[in-house]
């Protein structure tokens, strides 16, 4: 079972700021980076098995985003070269600490992701080319957030330093097929420009809110919270992978429209099918052209009808599975992807939003609103095995206002 400390753990993340000590003309989460940082590892990882004919244990490259995702909450705001080196140094004793905060939170998930956690962390042996890639991502996700605050203030004391520091590490990741394609700055540098640029549009527009939550970091948390539901429901590795990056990207063509909130959808008979026609022919014309060709099917697959329940069959497309038989698809041959379970996620992740933002006392009627709709909605939901309802009643407000 999913525990509400888990999720907490995760939500801390969206009140991280990074680079608080340079002048910064936006802000910068650290959830925000986690999310920015998977996108570019699945698209290192996929040019590696398909250009350079790598073999990729995805589980592990997924799964190393998320145990390398908790440390960065724990130990808040250490900056980089302190963090670096007090690894270097006390590597064992500080993971050992992190483990330690994540034990109870660890023992209610599902599969060995608390072993195969121990081994990422205390086993150098352990997936070193995931652990490589992700790496990679890291120091590229952190160079975008660096360019935009070296070009504001270029000034600053020690940032020619910083600068120097982040382009040796990349140097030293050189050979990776997809780091080669970024330092182009051609179409490949223009998909995961436009990704990270969904740090800048917030959720709940209409809304003051504390935590605030971007897209990006939205489909993150939606993606490891659809991983989660994964490992309990006993999913085969293609299940869970497809899980994970299906909600990882649930919400790309945003970047194209913007966050439309739910009842400016719904108002209107018809407008939420045009907005998705839109949305479709949009992505079609401006981001598949960027994707590597490699990858283009299959983030379509990951995100056109993305809350249907869907298989492939000979090389189909089947959509509309029900819930109770999709159990009859958990293989691997069939690459399916849980719609509905990546939908209870994203229910799950907005009502959340709202109810953090309401207990810091950021409290508006759009908030109040929007959680007694989802909750009448998704309350009593099931899906896939997974108990939504419980998940949903860890934040329901004590005096019942929603």
């Amino acid at each position: 079972m999913i525990t509400k400390g888990l999720l907490d753990k995760i939500y801390e993340a969206a009140s991280i700021q990074r680079w608080n000590d340079h002048v910064r003309p936006v802000e910068f989460t650290e959830l925000d980076k986690q999310a920015h940082k998977m996108i570019l590892a699945y698209v290192f990882g996929k040019l590696e098995e398909n250009e350079g004919h790598a073999r990729i244990d995805w589980m592990k490259l997924i799964e190393g985003g998320i145990f390398e995702f908790f440390p960065r909450v724990i130990l808040t705001d250490i900056k980089a070269p302190v963090f670096h080196k007090l690894m270097s140094r006390k590597g064992k004793e500080i993971n050992s600490l992190v483990l330690g905060k994540m034990d109870e939170d660890l023992k209610g998930l599902g599969g060995d992701f608390g072993e195969s956690y121990k081994k990422y962390l205390f086993d150098p042996n352990y997936a070193r080319f995931e652990k490589r890639i992700l790496k990679a991502a890291h120091y590229l996700a952190t160079n975008w957030e660096f360019q935009i605050i070296y070009n504001t203030a270029p000034f600053i004391y020690g940032i020619e330093k910083t600068k120097e520091e982040i382009e040796n590490q990349i140097e030293d990741h050189y050979d990776l097929i997809g780091v080669q394609k970024l330092a182009l700055r051609k179409k490949s540098f223009g998909f995961m420009d436009l990704c990270a640029q969904l740090r800048f549009q917030q959720r709940w527009a209409h809304s003051p809110r504390v935590p605030k939550t971007s897209v990006l970091g939205h489909m993150l948390i939606v993606a490891m919270m659809s991983y989660f539901c994964s490992m309990e429901m006993g999913a085969c590795v293609k299940r869970c992978c497809n899980n994970f990056f299906s909600g990882l990207f649930h919400d790309l063509p945003e970047v194209l429209t913007r966050d439309i909130v739910s009842p400016v959808k719904t108002s209107v008979e018809g407008l939420e099918a045009i907005i998705k026609d839109y949305e479709k022919m949009q992505f079609e014309e401006r981001i598949l052209p960027l994707l590597p060709p490699c990858i283009r099917d299959e983030v379509v697959y990951f995100i056109q009808d993305e809350f249907s329940n869907r298989i492939m069959v000979d090389g189909e497309v089947r959509k509309d599975i029900a819930g109770e038989e999709m159990k009859n698809f958990n293989q691997d041959v069939f690459s399916p992807i849980d719609g509905e379970v990546i939908r209870g996620c994203d229910k799950l992740a907005a009502f959340i939003e709202a109810s953090l933002s309401i207990q810091h006392g950021i409290r508006s009627q759009h908030l109040m609103d929007g959680m007694e709709k989802i909750y009448r909605e998704y309350g009593e939901h099931r899906s896939g095995g997974i108990d939504f309802g419980a998940l949903f009643n860890y934040y329901r407000l004590p005096e019942g206002g929603a």
